[in-house]
C-alpha cells in the first residue's frame, strides 16, 4: 500500500503542470494585439510554472526540501517558504542580467546536501533550516531567471508567479511524501531516497569538475 500512496503524492505537482502547458497554447491562432499580449503573459506564466519540473536538479532539490522539512523541521512549512522567497530573489537577479557566480556548482551541491539531510534526518532549528534552504534557493532562482528572462516587465512578473507556484507545488508534494514516510516503519524509504538524491548531486558535481 505504501508505494501507491507515495507515487500519488509525488505525482500531484507533475499532474498540475499538464493543464498549464495546454493553457499556454489556447487561442494561439486568434488575431488582435490585446489577445497576443494576453497570450504572451499566459505563455510566460506556463513556461515558468513547468520549468522546475523539467530538470532533474531543480526537481530533486525542491522535492527534497519538502521531504526533509516534513521529517525534521518544525514548523515544517518554514524552510520551503524560505526557499520560495529566496528563489524569487535569485530569479529577479537573473531577470536583471546580474552575474551570479558558481550557479551550477551550487545547484549540484544543493542536490547533494539536501539529499544527505533527507537521508540523515537530523532535526534542526527552523531558522537554520530556512537559511540552508534559502541559500541554495537563491542559486536555483538565478538559473531560472537567466533562462526565463523577458524584455517585458509584465511578462517577467508572470514568469515569476508561475515559477513560485510550480516550486511551491513541488515542496507540497515533497511534504506529503515526507509525512507519509514519517512513521517509524517507513523512515528507511526516506533514507534510501535521500541517499539516491545525494548520489545524483555527487554525480552532477563530478561532471562539473
Amino acid at each position: 500500500m505504501t508505494h501507491p500512496l507515495i507515487r500519488t503524492a509525488s505525482g500531484i505537482a507533475l499532474l498540475g503542470a499538464a493543464p498549464m502547458a495546454a493553457w499556454a497554447h489556447v487561442g494561439e491562432h486568434a488575431d488582435g494585439h490585446a489577445h497576443a499580449h494576453a497570450h504572451g503573459l499566459v505563455d510566460a506564466f506556463a513556461q515558468a510554472f513547468i520549468h522546475p519540473f523539467t530538470g532533474a536538479d531543480h526537481l530533486a532539490a525542491m522535492f527534497a526540501v519538502g521531504v526533509w522539512s516534513a521529517l525534521t523541521v518544525r514548523p515544517a512549512w518554514r524552510a520551503p517558504a524560505a526557499f520560495v522567497v529566496l528563489l524569487m530573489l535569485g530569479a529577479l537577479a537573473g531577470f536583471a542580467g546580474l552575474h551570479v557566480p558558481a550557479v551550477e556548482p551550487m545547484i549540484a551541491a544543493s542536490v547533494l546536501v539536501l539529499g544527505l539531510l533527507v537521508a540523515v534526518q537530523k532535526r534542526m532549528p527552523w531558522g537554520v533550516a530556512a537559511v540552508v534552504a534559502g541559500v541554495f534557493a537563491f542559486f536555483h532562482g538565478a538559473a531560472h531567471g537567466a533562462e526565463l528572462a523577458s524584455d517585458s516587465v509584465i511578462a517577467s512578473l508572470a514568469a515569476l508567479a508561475g515559477m513560485a507556484l510550480g516550486s511551491a507545488l513541488l515542496h507540497v508534494s515533497g511534504m506529503g511524501v515526507g509525512h507519509l514516510l514519517s512513521q517509524k516503519h517507513y523512515r528507511w524509504i526516506a533514507k534510501l531516497g535521500g541517499a539516491a538524491t545525494a548520489l545524483l548531486g555527487l554525480g552532477m558535481l563530478a561532471r562539473l569538475a
